[in-house]
């Protein structure tokens, strides 16, 4: 794994402001050339799938487990900028258990913006309701790469409710498509990392601007947490080093899931040499 990512560990401003708002906000992670170079990929990537399934072209396409469909998504996945908060956040114990590519197009001309609701929600599906303490554990979190620039409203911004990984409900306006209390846009633009709790209250928008707006959300779980898609990487593990293959999802066996040896986490070995044996307690 790239060493430089050493000098971008988990600040704690940023650990206090993840605690307490749920989510933060990274710019310039990703050098511009980069944005382009992944941009033409997701480009084409969801050309082929609108072909393949008639998908309008003004309608939303929220593709899952992109991961394996070209390698330039493998550099993200340990992004020297980005990773190491990942691991500071949630241990070395850890996974990429789920990717979507959300490619939203402007909407048909002359649409007008109807008052509506947005689609709030928490992710990871049943462990919303499987899972009974207030409030629920983590779990998981997600970066998510923003190949478009969204500082403008109207964008298909990201909406969240921040405190709201807090709360295991929001209360919503009686009227049915006013939003709650704290909604908030995340501004987010080209090149930047937006890094959320998996509890947070939040929610895609419309665009209604000129520009399709590309963002690639990476999920990161803890490892005995089932993947959340169908993780199609085996055509990549013969390249990869050891952390990527634990990111990817190997391990010794299934017992190495919930009772890791040395082999099956090498992550958590990188870091104790580097940073010592407290950065991997317990």
């Amino acid at each position: 794994m790239d060493p430089t990512c050493l000098s971008y560990c988990l600040t704690e401003e940023e650990r206090r402001t993840f605690e307490e708002k749920g989510f933060f906000i990274l710019e310039d992670v990703l050098p511009p050339q980069l944005v382009k170079d992944v941009g033409a990929v997701v480009d084409r990537i969801d050309a082929r799938h609108r072909a393949e399934n008639n998908v309008g072209p003004h309608e939303r396409v929220n593709l899952l487990d992109f991961i394996g469909k070209d390698e330039v998504f493998l550099e993200l996945l340990d992004w020297p900028r980005t990773f190491p908060k990942v691991w500071g956040i949630l241990g070395w114990n850890i996974q990429l258990y789920h990717t979507h590519m959300a490619v939203t197009p402007p909407g048909p001309p002359g649409e007008a913006p109807a008052k509506k609701r947005l689609g709030w929600h928490q992710d990871s599906g049943r462990l919303n309701i499987d899972l009974e303490t207030t409030p629920r554990p983590r779990v998981s979190l997600k970066v998510a790469f923003f190949l478009t620039d969204t500082r403008e409203l109207g964008r298909a911004n990201f909406y969240v409710i921040p405190g709201s990984h807090l709360q295991n409900r929001v209360a919503f306006p009686e009227d049915g498509v006013s939003d709650p209390e704290g909604t908030t846009p995340v501004r987010a633009p080209a090149g930047s990392a937006v890094f959320f709790d998996r509890r947070i209250w939040h929610a895609a928008s419309p665009n209604f601007s000129s520009v399709t707006r590309r963002v690639l959300f990476y999920g990161y779980s803890y490892r005995w947490l089932r993947p959340r898609d169908n993780m199609t990487v085996a055509h990549f593990m013969d390249r990869c080093d050891p952390i990527r293959r634990q990111l990817l999802g190997a391990s010794t066996g299934g017992f190495g899931y919930t009772s890791p040896g040395d082999a099956d986490v090498p992550l958590k070995g990188w870091i104790k040499e580097r940073l010592g044996e407290a950065a991997v307690a317990p």
